[in-house]
C-alpha cells in the first residue's frame, strides 16, 4: 500500500517532541536502527522505497499488513536526517514507565542529560557493557528524539530507560552504594567497585545537581594523565564509557 498524503504529514511532525507525546509514536530511521529496533516496541508502520521492499522479502512477508510504499522524496519530508534513508519505522511509545526491581544491580543513572546525541551514545554504551536500565531525571533529554535513537543504534531494544524522581528511587534503595563522578571523587582506576550499585552521570556543563549529589555515598574521579595540562573536562559520553568499563573490569 502507497503512503497517504495524510499519513505522510502526521509522520512528518514525529520530530516534535510535543507531537510525538501528543500521538504516541516515535520514528527509527535507517536499515541497521530499524531491523535491531523490531520486536522491541509495538510497530505501527515500516515506511520504505519499493526497491528497499524488494531486497527484504522476509520482511515484506512478516509485515505485510503494515508496509508503506513511500517515494524518496516523501521519506525525505518525513526524516530528520541530512540525508533520508531508505527506509523508516513508526513504533508507538510504551506506557509502562514502572521502575523495575533494582535490588542487586548495575544501574546507570542520568542527571539532567541535555545533548540527544550524548543520550543516545550513553544508550549504547550502557548496552555494550551490559547496563539494561537506566534512571533518567525527568529534565534529561528525551530518548525519543530523532538524534538520540540515531545514536542508539538499535540499542533501546535491550537497554529501557524510566523517566523519574531520582530522589525517590534512590531513597528505595539505601543499602546501595551510590556512585558519582566528581572532582574531589577517589580515583576511579584505585577505588573498590561493586558489581551491583548506581552510577550517576551528570549534566553536560553543571554535573551532578545539588538535590543528587546529596545521595552519592562514592565519589569517583577519573582523573587525567597530566596533572598540570589538560582539558576542563571530559565529555559525558566519554566519561560512562570510561567509568562502565572500570565497572565491568576488563
Amino acid at each position: 500500500m502507497e503512503i497517504s498524503k495524510t499519513k505522510a504529514a502526521l509522520y512528518a511532525t514525529l520530530s516534535s517532541k510535543k507531537m510525538r507525546n501528543r500521538h504516541g509514536m516515535f520514528i527509527v530511521e535507517g536499515e541497521k536502527c530499524v531491523l535491531d529496533t523490531l520486536g522491541a516496541f509495538d510497530i505501527v508502520n515500516i515506511l520504505a522505497t519499493p526497491e528497499w521492499f524488494g531486497r527484504h522479502e522476509n520482511i515484506v512477508s512478516r509485515y505485510s499488513d503494515i508496509l508503506l510504499d513511500t517515494q524518496s522524496a516523501v521519506l525525505a519530508k518525513i526524516s530528520a536526517l541530512s540525508s533520508p534513508p531508505e527506509v523508516m519505522a513508526v513504533f508507538r511509545i510504551p506506557k509502562d514507565t514502572v521502575v523495575p526491581d533494582l535490588s542487586g544491580r548495575l544501574v546507570l543513572v542520568l542527571d539532567g542529560i541535555q545533548d540527544p546525541g550524548n543520550l543516545g551514545t550513553i544508550i549504547r554504551t550502557a548496552d555494550w557493557f551490559g547496563v539494561d536500565v537506566i534512571l533518567a531525571s525527568t529534565d534529561t533529554v528525551d530518548i525519543y528524539n530523532p538524534k538520540t535513537i540515531q545514536s542508539t543504534m538499535g540499542s533501546l531494544k535491550r537497554v529501557k530507560v524510566y523517566y523519574t524522581s531520582l530522589q525517590d528511587v534512590l531513597r528505595q534503595y539505601p543499602d546501595m552504594p551510590v556512585y558519582g563522578t566528581l572532582l574531589n571523587g577517589e580515583n576511579i582506576f584505585h577505588a573498590g567497585l561493586s558489581d551491583s550499585g548506581f552510577i550517576i552521570m551528570g549534566n553536560e556543563g553543571n554535573g551532578i545537581s545539588e538535590e543528587i549529589r546529596k545521595f552519592v555515598t562514592h565519589p569517583l574521579l577519573i582523573p587525567p594523565y597530566r596533572k598540570d595540562s589538560h582539558g576542563e573536562s571530559l565529555n559525558v559520553a566519554i566519561a560512562t564509557a570510561i567509568t562502565l568499563s572500570t565497572f565491568r573490569n576488563y
